[in-house]
């Protein structure tokens, strides 16, 4: 058996490889992440850059949306040109370069505290759009058409997406409040270093030629043809599906990332945070999604088995966590009504607690295994530029969650929690009422519910 055929757990050890670089990754991001507004808010005289919240919140908004579209860019340049093992490490790179420009001093290399800071962002949005499109199609190569692994190999790998959020926010919380705001931004290019060297120096042992070959030019010779051909009937009725669903991607997030700007400067602002005589690091609050779903995914795991021949198909999971969404969102509502219209009014953190709580939810329901159905669903040939396509959603969403989110002053948090649940419901209903059609444009991939099933489910559920 060679190297990269080696099993661990019943699965690819190069699936650990992926596990475990992913994990630093985020680790790297999501130390960024926690930190980003807090930082573009804070006064001068703390070492950041006193900008108002609207616009740390359209920066934000802006900068999330590029990190989303890049990825259209890299899985077009790795299925054709690159290849996705050499796309990620330049995309590697250039993120680690990015988070060191950002904890530059003054005047560093000649540049002045919002140039450096500008081009650290731009490095990090380039970086990541080489890097998140094919690490994830990497994980869906391991494996054949029809494995059943694959969908338990996309939930072991978001759990090392998730290991390395959750290390972020206490990380970077931490060393920020006793270190300031740039040693921040180091922790997080360290972290991107050490998911840079564990690729260097594993990969060819752990992964074989998994990624090292354009998938263009890989399908082509599968195919024994000269010229790419057309697609067929089949692939296109599949490329349908991915497009649907990721327009529905787009409400889910647009919520979903209210996390690390709106949801995040009313931790900082107007939440209790004191427990005893210790005042909880504002960014301490971003680790509760990826400990929940940690806490979690091995529950929800279980409930699909235990489920059988009754477990939701695709469309019908997304629209549970639109209504997880929904619910979460109820919950900052309850915060807000707490503080009666006077915001010098400090509300529990336990409103905050129970958003995060549905929000993750709602995540498990979508993010796997939307992941999962796109390396199920996109031809060969167009693998990494579907995953692009996939995070193009995200950017939109992104964008839109920045946009929201830096209105808050004009339009208020009531309108904005409840209108994003009302949204979320109207969009999970939508997708319960067109789930088997999309299930049958997905020919075979899933099964949709015949009518006895969706009579037995109905009563079972009255039950």
């Amino acid at each position: 058996m060679s190297n990269q055929h080696q099993q661990f757990f019943g699965h690819p050890r190069g699936l650990f490889l992926l596990f475990g670089t992913e994990l630093w990754e985020r680790f790297s991001y999501y130390a960024m992440r926690a930190i980003l507004v807090l930082y573009l808010t804070d006064t001068t005289i703390n070492g950041g850059l006193g900008w108002t919240t609207k616009d740390a919140l359209d920066l934000y908004g802006t900068y999330t949306g590029l990190v989303y579209i890049t990825p259209l860019i890299g899985g077009y340049l790795a299925d054709n040109y690159l290849g996705q093992r050499r796309s990620v490490l330049i995309g590697g790179m250039l993120m680690a370069c990015g988070q060191f420009t950002l904890a530059m001093p003054a005047n560093a290399f000649g540049l002045d505290t919002l140039s450096a800071f500008y081009l650290g962002l731009a490095l990090l949005i380039a970086g990541n759009g080489m890097f998140k499109p094919n690490i994830s199609t990497m994980v869906g190569n391991l494996y054949q058409e029809g494995d059943n692994r694959r969908d338990g190999a996309f939930t072991i790998f978001y759990m090392g997406i998730n290991i390395g959020a959750l290390l972020a926010g206490f990380v970077s919380g931490s060393v920020t409040t006793s270190f300031g705001w740039k040693a921040g931004f180091v922790v997080a290019g360290i972290g991107m270093v050490i998911s840079l060297v564990m690729q260097m120096t594993l990969a060819q042992s752990w992964l074989g030629d998994i990624g090292r070959e354009p998938a263009a030019k890989r399908d082509l010779s599968t195919k024994n043809s000269v010229q790419k051909q057309p697609l067929t009937k089949e692939e296109f009725d599949r490329i349908k599906v991915i497009l649907v669903m990721s327009l529905f991607t787009i409400v889910f997030w647009a919520g979903f990332e209210q996390a690390g700007g709106l949801m995040n400067i009313y931790t900082q602002q107007y939440t209790d945070r004191m427990i005893g005589g210790f005042e909880v690091p504002a960014a301490w609050f971003q680790s509760l999604n990826p400990f929940f779903i940690i806490t979690l995914a091995p529950v929800l795991a279980v409930l699909w088995v235990k489920l059988g021949k009754r477990e939701p198909n695709s469309p019908v999971k997304f629209a549970l966590a639109m209504f997880f969404l929904a619910l979460g969102f109820l919950c900052m509502v309850g915060a807000v009504m707490e503080q009666g219209g006077d915001t010098t009014v400090k509300t529990s953190m336990l409103w905050l607690v129970g958003a995060f709580f549905f929000h993750t939810l709602g995540e498990l329901c979508l993010s796997p295994i939307g992941l999962s159905l796109v390396t199920k669903l996109a031809p060969l040939r167009l693998a990494s530029l579907m995953m692009g396509a996939w995070f193009g959603c995200n950017a939109i969403a992104n964008y839109v969650a920045g946009y929201v989110g830096s209105h808050v002053g004009e339009l208020g948090a009531m309108a904005i929690f409840s209108g994003i649940a009302v949204t979320a419901t109207v969009s999970g209903v939508i997708l319960l009422l067109f789930s088997n059609t999309l299930v049958r444009w997905m020919h075979g991939a899933e099964s949709p519910m015949s009518h006895a099933e969706q009579v037995e489910e109905q009563q079972t559920q009255i039950a």
